[in-house]
């Protein structure tokens, strides 16, 4: 039995760098080497060794020592240090465009819906941070700490039109936009969507909660939305704009009877065919107006150097202005002003949802009669009595909506007999086969006639020299 103070003839002990390890390794060889646990440990002590003994080793050594003459052993083990986690910066909405086609619910895929913008709304959280973790400090087999590397705090990279909370750790967007990543990280978000080319298959339909700047045309059957405007640097043909602001086509409107251009403010173009433009304001029209249905809640102004408004029917809330009305084949043209035009449709469609009404009310008048006749005679069987009391239901129900109806004609009448604003002003030439209408009343027009405004005066429409 050798006794620990004579171990360090036969065994010595090294270290790693960081003392995270000791290792054991005999340096003399003897088929007689025999040792005590408590030996051992002793000698392990003494070269201050005091954390993460691997016991289980030592126990082997001391029973089996030749097993270890010939290879170093871990015979300690500390304990790592654990590093903190590094804060990160996460984006709340996704970046990345899906330029998938969309696949409905039926299985088909509709390939004009193509991308799918990830807009945000003002004050919608876009990122947050999450904080860095702490480590855990380790030890070595000398019983010092091990210190852990401190997890690094993540910052926002602030661009613009985005808004940092005051603790740092959210950040929301000031507009309404596109949330988009610039040099260096910088989280912004942008107003504006171009597109550098047409609206076709390669970019499909457009939904944006801003302003959209197509730089191209727009083809048929495809449609661009925006909450704010639209701006075509091209034409549009059979598509579908739709815009909360204003909508602005440097070239024409070719709409193939088909689609709709519909802003809530204004509309401006160069010319507008075989189109639909609804306008909440104004419809601005540099060119011409030709065979399209134009509703304008203000003005629709058609006074270049062309100026023509011919076929169709346009109708303005104010005025109409424009150097020429229809032309010298007399093609109906029909010209509106002096009511917003949703209410001149809305007491058209009223007028004949009344007659529908009133005529299904003399059918129920007369199968009630027919059955009041029967009740006086005795001869109404249990289902006729039933049959009465439904029909009976649906009179009444008729008359309230009857009374419904007729209370909002007259009202919107009110509102088509002030027509003091409204005015149709001809620069040039009005043609025979145009049609004015102010308000409640019409005039047609004959012959051609030059330089005069249509405007209305005590019951009737007035031919007045234009100023």
């Amino acid at each position: 039995m050798i006794g620990q103070y004579v171990l360090g003839q036969y065994l010595s002990i090294t270290f790693s760098d960081d003392k995270g390890v000791a290792y054991l390794q005999f340096i003399k060889k003897d088929e007689n080497f025999s040792c005590t646990i408590e030996d051992l440990e002793s000698f392990l002590v003494s070269h201050n060794i005091r954390f993460g003994i691997q016991r289980d080793i030592v126990q082997r050594i001391c029973s089996n020592p030749e097993e270890y003459f010939w290879n170093r052993v871990p015979i300690a083990i500390g304990q790592p240090a654990v590093n903190g986690k590094d804060g990160q910066m996460v984006l709340t909405v996704d970046l990345e465009e899906d330029r998938k086609p969309l696949e409905k619910e039926d299985g088909k895929v509709d390939y004009k819906d193509l991308v799918r913008l990830h807009n945000v709304r003002k004050g919608q959280l876009i990122a947050r941070i999450i904080p860095a973790e702490n480590g855990v400090s380790g030890k070595t087999v000398t019983g010092e700490e091990l210190p852990y590397r401190a997890g690094k705090q993540a910052h926002f990279k602030v661009g613009k039109n985005v808004l940092v909370d005051q603790e740092e750790t959210s950040m929301y967007s000031a507009i309404d936009g596109l949330v988009t990543l610039t040099d260096k990280g910088k989280i912004n978000v942008f107003p504006v969507y171009e597109v550098n080319g047409d609206v076709d298959y390669s970019t499909g339909n457009i939904d944006f909660v801003g302003t959209v700047v197509i730089r191209g045309n727009v083809l048929t059957g495809f449609t661009v939305k925006s909450a704010g405007d639209i701006r075509v640097v091209g034409g549009v043909e059979g598509a579908e704009l739709i815009s909360g602001g204003s909508i602005e086509i440097t070239g024409g409107i070719i709409g193939y009877n088909k689609g709709l251009v519909s802003a809530g403010k204004n509309v401006k173009v160069s010319f507008i065919q075989d189109g639909n433009v609804v306008a909440g304001e104004d419809v601005i029209v540099s060119q011409s107006i030709m065979h399209s249905n134009i509703r304008a809640g203000r003005d629709v102004l058609c006074n270049g150097a062309k100026g023509l408004i011919v076929g169709g029917i346009v109708q303005a809330g104010d005025k109409v202005v424009a150097r020429t009305i229809g032309n010298t084949m007399s093609t109906a043209t029909a010209v509106e002003v002096g009511v917003v035009p949703e209410l001149r449709n809305e007491i058209n469609e009223l007028r004949q949802e009344l007659r529908h009404l009133l005529e299904n009310e003399d059918k129920t008048n007369k199968a009630l009669y027919l059955l009041n006749q029967l009740a006086n005679n005795g001869q109404l069987s249990p289902d006729k009595v039933a049959l009465r009391v439904k029909l009976n239901a649906t009179k009444q129900s008729h008359m309230r909506d009857e009374k419904r109806i007729k209370e909002r004609v007259l009202e919107i009448e009110r509102m088509l007999e002030d027509t003091g604003r409204a005015r149709v002003d001809v620069i040039k030439t009005i043609y025979g086969g145009s049609k004015i209408v102010i308000g409640r009343y019409t005039r047609f027009v004959k012959d051609p006639t030059e330089r005069v405004s249509f405007v209305y005066s005590e019951g009737d429409i007035s031919i007045i020299p234009y100023i």
